[in-house]
């Protein structure tokens, strides 16, 4: 179990992640043009309700956290974009589960890709996203 440590009196200035958004964001181009790139599919509606739910405006935190700990260890190479694509796809696809499962209505002020296409086009995309960590 982990104990916090206030180190600051109490006082804490409001949180923000915008250094790791500066330090990410060359990388960040990367892998939002690789995570467009991979989420095509012959099956007309796998893009069209993948590309819902990776454009609905979320911060990306998770691969932004991927790439910061890759340029943390020194890091050189490409993989680190793949990975942090990869990461972005598994997080894609447990959303749509989980607002499958949920029977979530609104996801980031959004209609949820379920309430649009239905359960079963939900899951299918989920599995699809699932399955492009692959990248």
């Amino acid at each position: 179990m982990g104990v916090v440590v206030n180190l600051e009196g109490g006082k804490r200035e409001n949180a923000s992640i915008e250094a790791l958004i500066a330090l990410t964001r060359a990388d960040m181009g990367r892998v939002n043009e690789l995570i467009l790139s991979k989420a095509g599919s012959d099956v007309e509606m796998i893009p069209e309700v993948a590309n819902h739910l990776i454009s609905s405006g979320g911060k990306r935190l998770r691969p932004m956290l991927t790439l910061a700990a890759a340029q943390m260890f020194g890091y050189q190479g490409d993989g680190h974009i793949k990975l942090a694509t990869s990461v972005e796809f598994m997080h894609t696809a447990t959303l749509l589960h989980d607002d499958v499962v949920d029977e979530s209505d609104m996801r980031r002020g959004k209609r949820t890709a379920r309430m649009i296409w239905g359960n079963q086009a939900s899951v299918l995309v989920g599995d699809f996203c699932s399955a492009r960590p692959s990248v």
